[in-house]
């Protein structure tokens, strides 16, 4: 972290071969997610878009409809797209603010490997990055992880950018403090992770300008002001709206009860790697491995990314090259989170022998990228030493092992997109058969108030063609508590679920409802739709 890297500035024709490439990958993949109906593959995906809508389509509009546990920068991004109904519905609300994500993550990686790599080497960390089927079809959802990658590859831009114009072009760093504070605050709201990211760059950026005499200047106290107010702007809201600061992280929906929940007393470890570090370090690894290259490969991969980035350490260790090792900090951040955060991975190749939470790994693909683009940049010139018109031939060798891995892993089914459509294995049968009958039934009762749980099955409200203002959901608090005292009376039609808060309201008070069909699907809890003798003109069914 001392001296300005070496900047070769990027041409234009470089630029628009960037944008071209990214872009075509890009749109490709969405149109294939739309062709292959993937964009609503994650549960998680589909309610993201819940969140997002119920904003200000509820009985109780605003941000306190943002939630407790994810944060909320994300669902404040698809705002203005899931005010489009059928934008919602489809999931391309989700898929526009991700592929720009996706787009300038892109970008970044390359601005970044430029810095001190030739193009040819540069491109190799593009396209090693952009081509990529688990972050291809991500970026066609509402997932978090395309942004996050996007907030990890700028911060490191910036602060390799901002070190060089230190001594340089004290204006120009300033600047770029400011960017900094934005890209790590927009962290903090992103993922949990940011925090950790936030507290480390932010530490170290203090350190420099400690070292430089320069700890008084304004702007830094500003940025450092602002990237402080973050986490606590979480805490306060989760204090007001939820009555625990900690909500978050302890609440009913955190990470921690969910585990809890869901793990079988007597069964020994929740989940693989649970208070073990070094089993929960390779578990990481290993899908971080499975994310980037074929499984064969995995070892390989990850030898060269270290090899490369050792070399890079050595090579530029006065170019400002440190800054860019915060790209390995998941490593120590999910070998930590597995152990002792409820936070399991499973693997289709390690036991339990399936899929949860595969994406994490795909934090690790931009460390993967610069890495590897030091090696090419070795075996380029390697390449120039033994004959000089033999580099084209060596670029365009490492350009074609590039795609060769990308295709590898999308023969091999990306493990991101196999997760997702396990996923919505579980919500196909009642998302095709719920929405049909309360569409009939509503034809009966215009504007008729649906009493339902939407955490779930979410998108059985966007498939229906309601807006959310006509369900009362867990999200509307009074409405909801209201509600459950005596279904009859406030809803036209209930959906219940055995053992949910519904269910167990209805078989308390079953006056004035009359069964109308269950619905069985593999694994879930069954369903079951209710109407309420209530005619469909009075006040409790327009409320």
């Amino acid at each position: 972290m001392t001296e300005e890297p070496i900047r070769r500035p990027i041409s234009r024709n470089e630029w628009l071969m960037v944008v071209a490439f990214t872009v075509s990958a890009s749109v490709l993949a969405s149109l294939w997610s739309w062709h292959n109906g993937a964009m609503l593959n994650y549960g998680d995906a589909v309610a993201h878009l819940h969140i997002a809508r119920r904003v200000f389509d509820s009985h109780r509009p605003g941000l306190s409809q943002l939630g407790s546990v994810w944060l909320p920068l994300p669902h404040l991004l698809m705002l203005p797209f899931v005010a489009v109904y059928a934008w919602w519905v489809n999931g391309i609300a989700g898929l526009i603010p991700s592929a720009l994500a996706y787009l300038a993550g892109c970008a970044g990686v390359y601005r970044l490997a430029r810095h001190w790599l030739r193009p040819s080497a540069a491109v190799v960390a593009l396209a090693f990055f952009a081509l990529n089927p688990n972050l291809l079809y991500l970026q066609t959802t509402a997932m978090t992880e395309p942004l996050f990658l996007c907030e990890m590859v700028w911060l490191a831009v910036w602060l390799v950018e901002w070190r060089g114009a230190l001594n340089k072009n004290p204006p120009r760093a300033a600047r770029l403090l400011c960017c900094i504070a934005m890209i790590l605050v927009a962290a903090v709201f992103t993922r949990y992770d940011g925090w950790i990211l936030a507290v480390l760059a932010w530490t170290s950026v203090g350190i420099v300008q400690l070292r430089h005499s320069t700890l008084r200047s304004r702007s830094f106290w500003i940025a450092s002001a602002a990237v402080v107010a973050a986490p606590l702007l979480w805490f306060a809201y989760n204090a007001i709206v939820f009555g625990d600061w900690l909500d978050f992280a302890r609440g009913p929906y955190s990470a921690a009860a969910i585990e809890m929940r869901t793990a079988t007393p007597g069964s020994g470890p929740p989940h693989p790697g649970w208070h073990n570090p070094w089993v929960s370090f390779l578990f990481f690894i290993k899908c971080a491995e499975l994310d980037a290259a074929p499984e064969a490969w995995g070892n390989f991969l990850l030898s060269l990314s270290v090899l490369g980035t050792a070399w890079a350490w050595f090579t530029t260790h006065r170019r400002a090259f440190l800054w860019t090792l915060l790209l390995w900090l998941p490593v120590p951040f999910y070998a930590y989170s597995i152990a002792f955060g409820s936070v399991p991975i499973f693997l289709p190749v390690w036991w339990p022998h399936s899929w949860y939470n595969t994406r994490y790994g795909l934090e690790m693909l931009p460390a993967f990228a610069l890495g590897l683009a030091f090696v090419a940049q070795f075996v380029i010139a390697v390449a120039r030493d033994f004959k000089r018109n033999s580099t084209r031939f060596a670029a365009a060798a490492l350009y074609a092992i590039v795609a060769v891995n990308a295709w590898q892993v999308l023969r091999a089914h990306p493990l991101t997109y196999a997760e997702g459509a396990k996923n919505i294995q579980s919500r196909r049968a009642f998302e095709r058969e719920i929405p049909p009958v309360l569409r009939s039934l509503l034809e009966t009762r215009r504007g008729g108030i649906v009493l339902m749980e939407t955490s779930v099955y979410p998108n059985l409200v966007a498939f229906t063609g309601i807006p959310l203002r006509q369900t009362i959901n867990e999200s509307d608090k009074e409405y909801y508590t209201a509600a459950l005292a005596a279904p009859a009376t406030h809803a036209a039609i209930v959906l219940a679920f055995d053992g949910d808060q519904i269910d167990q309201a209805v078989k308390a008070h079953p006056e004035g409802l009359e069964l109308v069909q269950r619905f069985e699907a593999p694994g879930q809890n069954s369903g079951a739709v209710y109407v309420s003798d209530t005619p469909p003109g009075s006040k409790a069914a327009k409320r």
